[in-house]
């Protein structure tokens, strides 16, 4: 089984869509599924669930997961509630580290951090 986090979003979407030509693992979706303008990314991909992320670790308890691709985290660059990117980017993303050491599975983790840096440098870097 394959997990995408941020399932909704333009990456997550084009992500699932390769995996479902390219790979015989079931896939399972996790996102805010609210925003319905996001989940029409998802109309011609063939999954096997969707799942609130809220609910991903409840749901997660008793599957078997062979990989993790996490791609999901607050991208709002207007939003300035600390606490939502402490929640969302940094906590989240520490209790999908733990999912995936306590299920054995691969996890693949994409940052715009990696693009961007930390910001020292501004982002003309």
């Amino acid at each position: 089984m394959i997990v995408i986090t941020g399932a909704a979003g333009f990456i997550g979407s084009c992500l699932a869509a390769f995996f479902e030509k390219h790979s015989d693992k079931e896939i399972v979706l996790v996102d805010d599924f609210s925003n319905r303008a996001k989940s029409e990314n998802l109309i011609r991909i063939d999954f096997l669930e969707r799942v609130e992320r809220t609910e991903f670790f409840k749901w997660a308890q008793h599957k078997k997961i062979d990989w993790i691709y996490h791609i999901g985290a607050r991208t709002d660059t207007t939003e300035f509630d600390y606490s939502i990117f402490e929640e969302l980017n940094v906590a989240y993303s520490k209790r999908i580290w733990q999912l995936a050491i306590e299920k054995n599975a691969g996890l693949v983790y994409a940052s715009s951090a990696a693009t961007y840096g930390d910001g020292c440098f501004g982002y003309k870097d």
